[in-house]
């Protein structure tokens, strides 16, 4: 019997796959606990449409992670922390990737997840540092964060 998955069910597929599977565990398992619906013409247009929708909104979303990436690496484009450092040029404390999330949506309305940016440490001296930052699972920008002392 012919399925249309619903949710993952390990070891026999994933969500939105087409399979064959016996027709009693069809039946007495996977239709009853509602993880597949019977394949029938109505159910796979129903698909095919909804896997159009949702690859015309992946589509634009990466246009629009594009987009942000044009702005973000453009000549001049900064996130500029001020924090207290000695004379060495090192910071009392560091700067983690929550302050330069929070700096970037204040300086430049630009709302980026902190868990986005792939900062190994946290930053502890003064001046430039470039911080990976993934905008779409296919788009990483490298920010540029300035350091001055206050």
């Amino acid at each position: 019997m012919k399925v249309i998955f619903l949710q993952d069910v390990k070891g026999k597929g994933k969500k939105g796959e087409v399979k064959d599977v016996a027709v009693g565990y069809a039946q007495n398992f996977l239709l009853k606990k509602g993880l597949a619906v019977e394949a029938t013409a109505k159910s796979l247009s129903e698909l095919q449409g909804k896997t159009k929708a949702k690859a015309k909104e992946d589509a634009e979303t990466l246009a629009d992670a594009n987009k942000l990436k044009e702005v973000m690496e453009a000549e001049g484009f900064e996130v500029i922390i001020k924090s207290k450092a000695g004379e060495d040029s090192r910071l009392f404390g560091s700067i983690p990737s929550k302050q330069i999330a929070d700096a970037l949506e204040k300086q430049h309305k630009i709302k980026v997840d902190k868990r986005k940016m792939d900062l190994k440490q946290p930053i502890k001296a003064l001046g430039y540092t470039t911080v990976p930052t993934k905008l779409h699972k296919d788009v990483t920008v490298k920010l540029r964060v300035h350091v001055v002392s206050e």
